[in-house]
């Protein structure tokens, strides 16, 4: 198998990691561009979710006998982190790992897979793929033209530089929470909303643009938060903040590809969603450990503190969705039936 790095044009300090087969002189091979917000590691150490895109890179290569390679552009390093989802639709690049709920603002149904206090756990949120939601936010997804190849839950915390664990400890807090829904249950505890990108977090923390942020456990990880923060609100126990980070394909791409390529590409996708699963549950439980070594504070919600944040939510947020986004109560209907 070939692998190389590729450097990116002038200026840049990130790399291009290339996987695939050296090319036979009959064989054509198709270039599949992949770009991502989060740090750049290998298959074996780093960010599960660059870890999951380079396993799926060299898996799909070797089904498809090298008529597939991969060309993978982590940290925002060939599209900038919002940027993502308009360039699959554009062709600009080929996947992207992508928080969903970024796209909120465009397409507002999407807001559904960061609704505070919906999904309580990763087993319910996978449970929603076959089912009438799952199968209605892929069918909105492919009319924007995007598919969706591997689905991804993250449950998520709050890092912050006060203890914010209880609704009334977010009052007058500057705070991130990365979706419309989620910001109007924090605004309607009492938070002051600032969003950024979870790139961007550590930066809006060391400069005080921000107080407090509910990320993933793996971006908490990630970015170092324990270094801007002193107190964290873990997903060990509880979390009002699962968000749906699928790897995603644009259409255009998935239907250049032969039925060959095609079901490679489909198959390794399901195939890796056991590991998203098992690296999500070990980075919730990883990010209290990192906080506490750090000498920081570490707090798990309990079911009563989840109970009172998902109060806040369903008179914000739900209520919101259900009246301001087109056919919402069905949209919010479907992912309820989901237990």
């Amino acid at each position: 198998m070939k692998f190389m790095i590729k450097p990116l044009v002038a200026g840049m300090a990130a790399a291009a990691i290339t996987f695939g087969f050296a090319n036979t002189a009959s064989a054509q091979t198709t270039t599949i561009k992949v770009s991502h917000q989060f740090p750049g590691g290998t298959e074996e150490k780093g960010d599960f979710r660059d870890r999951l895109v380079r396993k799926f890179a060299r898996q799909v290569a070797e089904k498809t006998n090298g008529s597939l390679k991969f060309e993978i552009y982590p940290g925002s390093s060939l599209v900038k982190t919002f940027a993502q989802f308009g360039a699959l639709q554009n062709g600009s690049v080929d996947m992207t790992l992508y928080p969903l709920a970024y796209e909120g603002g465009k397409i507002p149904q999407v807001n559904i897979t960061l609704m505070p206090g919906l999904i309580t756990s990763y087993e319910q949120g996978h449970r929603w793929k076959g089912q009438p939601i799952g199968n209605e936010l892929e069918k909105l997804l492919e009319s924007k033209g995007v598919k969706v190849i591997t689905w991804i839950w993250q449950a998520g915390g709050i890092a912050s530089k006060k203890k914010v664990v209880d609704p009334s400890e977010v009052k007058g807090v500057k705070i991130r929470g990365a979706s419309k829904h989620m910001d109007l249950m924090l605004k309607g505890a009492g938070g002051s909303i600032t969003n950024v990108p979870s790139n961007e977090v550590y930066s809006a923390m060391q400069t005080g643009v921000l107080d407090a942020a509910v990320t993933s456990s793996t971006s908490i990880i990630s970015f170092r938060l324990e270094e801007v923060g002193d107190h964290l609100t873990d997903a060990s126990q509880n979390s009002f903040w699962f968000m749906f980070e699928p790897l995603l394909m644009a259409k255009s791409t998935f239907d250049r590809l032969t039925p060959a390529q095609q079901k490679a590409v489909m198959e390794v996708g399901a195939s890796l969603e056991k590991f998203s699963i098992e690296e999500s549950k070990k980075d919730d439980m990883m990010a209290a450990e990192v906080w506490k070594k750090a000498g920081k504070k570490a707090y798990a919600m309990d079911d009563a503190t989840f109970a009172k944040w998902r109060a806040v939510a369903e008179k914000s947020a739900w209520k919101d969705f259900a009246e301001e986004v087109k056919d919402g109560q069905k949209w919010l209907d479907m992912a309820t039936a989901v237990k």
